[in-house]
């Protein structure tokens, strides 16, 4: 066994606190993690790294929603767009791949909806310019669908 000389020091100063070596790198893609990223009684305003993604998904859609609001106005007045995060899919969906997004027409008291699926997307899409184009298909083969025309007609 080795033992450790203890030097005396001031009971009043405070200790040192080593600086953590290494990077803060998020290896394994899961996200900042510990007591700085996790809401809790050390840091109550923690940022909710899924409510970030959840944020820029929903610009992202925003954004695309725009653009083709600009072209079709008129038709598009009265949709109501939207995200969620996952499909509610009955028992009975086995084989079928999961949707990335739904089109519900209107009814007698409810519009027209559409809804794109981020968890869906961003699975299928690994980098963001891909992920904007996942968006952009989706948006617009329901856009194409609600209309009665073709994918190319409502965007060339």
């Amino acid at each position: 066994m080795r033992r450790v000389a203890r030097r005396r020091t001031d009971p009043l100063a405070l200790p040192v606190v080593r600086v953590r070596l290494g990077s803060g790198r998020d290896r394994r893609g899961r996200g900042r993690r510990g007591p700085l990223a996790l809401p809790g009684p050390l840091s109550p305003g923690a940022p909710s790294v899924s409510a970030h993604r959840r944020e820029e998904f929903d610009a992202l859609v925003v954004s695309t929603v725009d653009r083709l609001a600009a072209r079709w106005d008129k038709e598009l007045h009265d949709v109501e767009f939207g995200t969620e995060d996952v499909p509610q899919l009955p028992d009975s969906w086995h084989d079928e791949p999961v949707p990335l997004g739904s089109l519900v027409r209107a009814t007698g008291q409810t519009p027209t909806r559409i809804v794109v699926f981020r968890r869906p997307v961003e699975l299928r899409a690994k980098t963001r310019l891909e992920r904007a184009a996942l968006v952009n298909e989706v948006l617009v083969e329901h856009v194409a669908q609600m209309l009665g025309r073709e994918p190319d007609e409502v965007d060339p």
